[in-house]
């Protein structure tokens, strides 16, 4: 009887509780960027401590922040990458399939950049370039996908 209950609570409830879910709280956005050396063959991915598989670096805006900072903000903190806004690249703004750190993410790609010491920690256990064409098996659904539109249609560095 208690689920019975629960079910019918839920069906009257949602229509009241979802536009006011939705006007309570604002979109929200992250950040992905695809940092890539050696000519474009490798790419940075990370581990986080919290979630399984390797992950394009990047997280939340936060608000009043432009996305090109936040994506340069996470880079430093979870990469220890500094770069210019200028060398960042937006190459799309992406409907994020799963409502995780964003309901949207826009992916950004960055080429050239100064690495600092990297020291593991809880948030990021590891970070590897990897070549683009053998990412590691544990490389998420996600960014197999996303780094496999925007390497198609990324143009060469000369021309960027």
């Amino acid at each position: 009887m208690h689920e019975k209950l629960k079910r019918i609570l839920f069906r009257v409830a949602k229509p009241l509780l979802h536009p006011f879910y939705r006007q309570a709280r604002g979109m929200t956005l992250g950040t992905r960027t695809m940092v890539l050396r050696n000519d474009d063959t490798e790419v940075l991915l990370l581990r986080h401590g919290y979630a399984p598989g390797w992950l394009l670096p990047g997280g939340g805006v936060e608000r009043g922040e432009a996305l090109a900072e936040a994506a340069l903000r996470e880079l430093r903190e979870e990469a220890v990458i500094e770069a210019n806004e200028a060398d960042l690249k937006l190459h799309g703004l992406f409907l994020n399939e799963r409502n995780f750190r964003g309901d949207h993410v826009a992916c950004f790609v960055l080429r050239r950049f100064r690495q600092g010491a990297f020291r593991p920690g809880f948030e990021v256990t590891e970070l590897r370039f990897f070549p683009v064409a053998e990412l590691p098996e544990a490389t998420t659904p996600g960014t197999r996908r996303r780094i496999s539109e925007v390497t198609a249609k990324l143009p060469p560095a000369r021309e960027w």
